[in-house]
């Protein structure tokens, strides 16, 4: 199993690092988000403690999106440097230009 041969693959590595760029400042952004939920102590309101407990449940989920994103977008670049890049995982065949376009860090022909 070999990289395609008709991509570029540094096109697709300067993706990928700019993509784990805006994946991380979204990480931190909401981490800091998260924070202060945790610190407000003003609260005396239920409604506004379900707000926030709404608002630190939607961060939660955002947050392990993003770190799940990062992981992939990480695994894509491992695979540029093994030379497996835009080969499907399951079938070993070359994923389309097309998909790779749509999604860099992509594993499989399917979706």
């Amino acid at each position: 199993m070999s990289a395609q041969k008709d991509l570029n693959l540094g096109d697709f590595e300067k993706i990928l690092k700019a993509e784990k760029k805006r994946v991380e400042k979204n990480i931190e952004a909401i981490k800091t988000e998260v924070e202060t939920i945790a610190f407000e102590d003003e609260i005396d309101d239920v409604v506004d403690m379900a707000e926030l407990q709404i608002d630190n449940m939607t961060d939660q989920t955002l947050l392990h999106k993003l770190e799940a994103e990062s992981v992939e977008i990480d695994a894509a670049l491992e695979r540029i440097k093994s030379g497996s890049y835009g080969i499907c995982q399951k079938s070993g065949k070359q994923i389309p230009l097309e998909r790779l376009k749509a999604n860099p860090y992509a594993r499989t022909i399917n979706i």
